[in-house]
This record gives C-alpha cells, structure tokens and sequence, in this order.
C-alpha cells in the first residue's frame, strides 16, 4: 500500500469512537482523485465484529490485529502494535483523530519514525500533490498552514468536528485481513477506572447540546435552559465560569480547558464568546446564540442569532419547540 493512507479506528471494549467515522471520511477526502482508498487498521481483542462494521465503508481493506495484550488500551502495548502495522502497510499519510487516547500514543509512535505529529488540524487542500493542513494557534486566534517535505509516513490528527461521520462513504465488499504482531512487553499497566468517570458525561458524543454563560446569572435559572435541552433531547453543557462556580459538573464544561465538541445544533445561551470557549464548539453544524448584547462576540460564529433577555426568550423558545413537535 505504498503512497497510500491508512486510517486508526479507536474504540472502547469494541464499541466504536464516532470520530473514527470522522477520520475515515478525512482520509477518503485525502484520498479523493488518487484512484486509491484508504485502509483502516483495528487494534483489540475480541474486536472482529468491530472490524466487520469498518468494513461497511468504502476503504482497500481493513487490517484487524488482535491480541490479548490489547485488551485493555496502553501506550506502549498501542505504539509496538501500530508501529509494526504502519511499517507492514508502509502508508504516505497515517490519519487519527485528535483524541485524548491518540495524543497519549501518537507522538510516541511518531518518534520511532523519526517524525513530529501534525495534530489538531481543522482542514486540509491538496494542491499539485502537495497537502497543506492548517491547524489553529494561540487558542484559535490564528490559522496556520503547514506543509511538510518530510518523506512517508506523516503523522496527522484532526480536531473532532473539522469532518462530519455521516461524510464517511459506505461501500461494499472491503476485505478484513488478520495480521499478527509481536507486541512485546508491556510496561504500564491499566488501573480501574475513577467512580467519577461511570457518571461523567462525554459530550462529544451529543448530537444537540444547550449550553449557558454567565447571562444565566443564577443557579436557580439553570431550569430554563434545561427545559430547552429536555424539548430538544439534547444535553445540558455550560462555559467555565459556570462549572467554577459549581452550579454544574465540570465534565459539563466547553472551551480550551474543558471538553471540545462539534453537535449538530448548539445553543449557546447567555454565553459571550470568549476565545476560550469559543474553541470548544466553534466547529458545530449549526450555532445559535441568544444575547442581550449585540456586539457578543458569540454573533461572530453564529449561524442563528436571538439578541434578546435570555429570561424572556428561553420560555418561549421552548414552548413554541413543543408546539412543533406535538
């Protein structure tokens, strides 16, 4: 598969992480106008069903390792496994999301290469055969553009949300071919999981999300914006200074120092749209925005505006929303 591109499918206990459809359809993008499809690879054990629904989609083949010591995920156990399958497949691009598990192995893998990792990327363009990825800088406030000269493999990770899953084209007929690899021995090993993480809440995974600011001025107020959030099936998320006053979980917080997302809808509610939080969702289908101030920042990036008293507008939003579906 030399040139080619080999697309990492991460999962948990076999259930997939929806931004491996995201990667897959960057690389399909990637691969667009080259005549060749991109190769999927599934690391785990116990994961052929896994590796069977990869293969719904249109890619060369799906390459399933499965080992007992990949069981449970660590870097070392993750890195000797990928580094044997990148060398195997020899691809010119290798794609991963941009995910917590990824920036753990990703660099390590990386470095036996003798290569950095391009991570974080937004986009991409082809031009001439030369791919240029951009990525953002000082919390959003810049793009920069990066190309590299560096001979195959490039490492590259892309921000859940820079492509949608649904992009991700199905096909028929990819094979799954079994490879057998030397993982070797496994420093680190797994403890169990913090209580807290069986109560967390990833919403990455949210398809609408209602979040509120500091315009909700009370912990008492929270209700209103809930009420949307239950209207919309939806989940309730909130901007930092929000989760440091404790009036909701910090696994609830968007922005720079909390959880990066990219729903179909987000509401953001009472919120002003400081950079910090703005790099947290900016990447959302669609953005609605509802402020008292006109010049809020949040009307920058946002799709739909409500520039009106949040009290005023959440109970009518919501009722009217009922009247729809009822």
């Amino acid at each position: 598969m030399s040139n080619g591109i080999l697309v990492f499918i991460e999962h948990k206990a076999g259930a997939l992480n929806k931004t491996s459809l995201e990667a897959i359809a960057a690389a399909q993008q990637l691969a667009s106008g080259s005549g060749e499809k991109p190769a999927a690879v599934v690391l785990g054990s116990g994961t052929a069903s896994l590796a069977q629904e990869i293969a719904a989609y249109d890619l060369a083949k799906i390459i399933h390792v499965d080992d007992a010591k990949l069981a449970d995920y660590t870097p070392d156990a993750y890195a000797n496994a990928m580094e044997q399958v990148v060398r195997a497949a020899a691809p010119q691009y290798v794609i991963m999301s941009h995910t917590y598990l990824v920036r753990d192995f990703g660099p390590k893998l990386a470095a036996r290469f003798g290569k950095g990792m391009i991570s974080d990327c937004i986009r991409m363009r082809s031009d001439g055969g030369k791919l240029t990825l951009t990525r953002r800088i000082f919390l959003g406030k810049m793009d920069a553009d990066i190309v590299s000269d560096a001979e195959a493999p490039l490492f590259i990770t892309f921000q859940s949300g820079a492509f949608r899953g649904e992009q991700a084209v199905k096909g028929t007929g990819t094979s799954v071919e079994e490879m057998s690899v030397e993982v070797g021995e496994v420093r680190m090993q797994p403890e169990a999981p913090f209580q807290e993480v069986k109560q967390a809440v990833d919403l990455s995974k949210a398809d609408v999300i209602v979040a509120i600011g500091r315009g909700i001025k009370s912990k008492d107020n929270i209700a209103l914006a809930e009420k949307l959030a239950e209207v919309l099936g939806g989940d309730l998320a909130a901007s930092r200074p929000i989760c440091d006053a404790e009036w909701l979980p910090i696994d609830r917080q968007i922005g720079s120092s909390g959880q990066t997302v990219a729903p179909k809808l987000y509401v953001a509610v009472g919120i002003s749209g400081a950079i910090q939080h703005l790099v947290g969702m900016k990447n959302s289908q669609t953005i609605v925005a509802i402020n008292k101030d006109p010049e809020a920042p949040i009307f920058d990036i946002a799709d739909y505006g409500i520039v009106g008293d949040l009290f005023e507008v959440l109970p009518v939003l919501t009722e009217e929303i009922k009247k729809l579906k009822s």
